[in-house]
């Protein structure tokens, strides 16, 4: 019985984590992204573009590492290049939205001052 227990535990971790992977596919494969965000590290700015077709109602929210909103962008273009005067070092995550609020997709970039 003893044996048993961990086993259930790693097969159930499995499931959930099998069941919260994007929908976007493997996070590695660059050409199932909707986005492109480029230079990683960044210094003074940082730049989005979009590999795919998007459509115009698409919204992106940007966090601070602690999960702090510091950015909300609407009417995003092709290419979309952020200032990081106002910024501090650390990880920045990003979610791309529809219009509905359903989550397209999530990236980061690292910001180094």
């Amino acid at each position: 019985m003893k044996r048993f227990i961990p086993i259930l535990i790693l097969f159930t971790g499995l499931s959930f984590s099998s069941l919260a992977q994007s929908t976007a596919g493997n996070p590695e494969d660059e050409s199932a992204k909707y986005i492109k965000s480029y230079p990683n590290p960044a210094t003074t700015s940082v730049n989005l573009e979009f590999q795919r077709s998007y459509d115009k109602t698409f919204y992106l929210e940007l966090y601070n590492f602690m999960g702090k909103k510091v950015l909300d962008l609407r009417n995003l273009s092709q290419r979309t290049n952020i200032p990081l005067t106002n910024f501090y070092r650390g990880l920045y995550f990003y979610k791309l939205c529809d219009k509905n609020g359903r989550i397209i997709e999530n990236g980061r970039f690292q910001v180094v001052k």
